[in-house]
C-alpha cells in the first residue's frame, strides 16, 4: 500500500457524498481494532488487504484524531510523587507523568497530552477559562482533545505580540476554544505599547475595558512558567532585550508568568515596560481560584518552583523527573 498523505482531520467525500474508499477503510480498521478487539491479521483478512496496510490505517486514524487513546488521569493524580508534591507545596492537585529518560522532548509531549486530557475534568459549563501564551500553551492547545462544552468561554489573558513561530496569545486561546467548542474572547490590543499614555487610553476604551473585565473575572487559568534565559519567549518577542534580561537576572529574576518577571520566592520584579503592558497582572493571577501550571522541561524547574511558592499555582501537571527536582528543593 502506498503511504497515506492526506493530512485532513475529516474524511473525504466523493461527488455523491459517500466516504472515499480509503477513508472508509481507515474507519473500518479503527472500529474493528478498538471496538471489536480484532488483531491486525484478522482485520487484514476481513478487509482483504495486507497487514502493513492495516498498520498504516490505524496509525492514520490516530493522526487524524478519529481515535484518541487516553489513560485514566487518576493513575497520575494518585501516585506517590503527586502526593508528595501536594504535601510539600500545598497544591490542590498534581498530575505527574512518567518521564522518558532518553528524550526530554518526548517527556514534554507526554505531559502535554496527559494535561490536555485532564483539563476538561477541571472545567464546567459556565466557566471562564483564561489562557496564557507561548510555545508550551500553543502545543498544549494543538493536541487538546475535542471536548465540546455547552457554555464555556475562553479568555485571552495578555495582549498580542509578535512571534516568529506562531505562538501568539490569540492563536493559543482561539485554538483551545475551537477544541472545546467554546466562545473565544481575544484581547484586541498589543501586549506592549510605545508609551504609557497610549496604553492608558486603550485600557479605557469601552470594548477593551469590557475584555479586561473578563480577564479579571475568569476564575480558572492555564499557563506555563517561562525562563529568564537569553532565549526566553519575552526576549524573542522583543518585550525586553538580552541586556535588560541579564540585569533582571542579577536582581533575582528566575521565571516569567504572562510576560511578568518573578524571583525565586514568586515576588514580582517590575520591568521597564510594565506601565505600557496590557494583560493580566500577577496579583490577578494569584487571586484566581483554579491556577493550572503545565511544566516539564529541566530548564524550567526554577521557574515552576517560583510560580508555585509564589501562590500562582493550585493544579500542576509535570513529569516525574521535574517532580523529583522540585521535591529536592521543597520549602522546609
Amino acid at each position: 500500500m502506498s503511504p497515506i498523505s492526506d493530512s485532513s482531520a475529516k474524511p473525504g467525500n466523493d461527488p455523491s457524498g459517500r466516504l472515499s474508499r480509503q477513508d472508509d477503510a481507515i474507519i473500518e480498521a479503527a472500529w474493528c481494532y478498538y471496538h471489536e478487539g480484532l488483531n491486525q491479521s484478522e482485520i487484514a483478512k476481513k478487509l482483504d488487504v495486507s497487514r502493513a496496510s492495516v498498520v498504516n490505517y490505524l496509525a492514520e486514524s490516530r493522526r487524524r484524531q478519529y481515535v484518541r487513546v487516553t489513560l485514566d488521569s487518576d493513575l497520575f493524580l494518585r501516585n506517590q510523587l503527586a502526593e508528595d508534591l501536594i504535601a510539600a507545596y500545598g497544591l490542590e492537585e498534581a498530575l505527574v507523568i512518567p518521564a522518558d529518560d532518553s528524550d526530554e522532548t518526548r517527556s514534554v509531549e507526554r505531559v502535554l497530552r496527559a494535561a490536555s486530557d485532564w483539563l476538561p475534568q477541571l472545567l464546567s459549563n459556565g466557566d471562564l477559562l483564561g489562557v496564557a501564551w507561548g510555545e508550551t500553551i500553543y502545543r498544549f492547545a494543538e493536541i487538546a482533545p475535542k471536548h465540546p462544552f455547552d457554555d464555556l468561554m475562553i479568555i485571552q489573558l495578555v495582549g498580542s505580540g509578535p512571534s516568529a513561530r506562531g505562538f501568539t496569545a490569540e492563536n493559543c486561546s482561539s485554538m483551545l476554544a475551537e477544541r472545546f467548542s467554546a466562545q473565544c474572547v481575544n484581547l484586541h490590543v498589543p501586549l506592549c505599547l510605545s508609551n504609557a499614555e497610549l496604553c492608558e487610553a486603550l485600557i479605557n476604551e469601552p470594548v477593551i475595558s469590557e475584555q479586561l473585565d473578563l480577564v479579571r473575572a475568569c476564575d480558572k487559568v492555564i499557563f506555563a512558567a517561562g525562563t529568564c534565559f537569553d532565549d526566553s519567549h519575552i526576549v524573542r518577542t522583543g518585550l525586553i532585550n538580552k541586556k535588560e534580561m541579564a540585569s533582571y537576572r542579577k536582581k533575582g529574576a528566575v521565571g516569567v508568568i504572562c510576560g511578568r518577571l518573578i524571583d525565586s520566592d514568586g515576588q514580582p520584579i517590575p520591568i521597564s515596560v510594565e506601565d505600557r503592558m496590557i494583560g493580566v497582572s500577577l496579583d490577578e493571577m494569584r487571586a484566581k481560584q483554579t491556577k493550572i501550571l503545565v511544566s516539564a522541561e529541566a530548564g524550567r524547574v526554577d521557574a515552576a518552583r517560583a510560580a508555585i511558592v509564589g501562590g500562582y499555582v493550585s493544579h500542576f501537571a509535570t513529569s516525574s523527573d521535574t517532580a523529583r527536582r522540585l521535591l529536592e528543593s521543597a520549602p522546609k
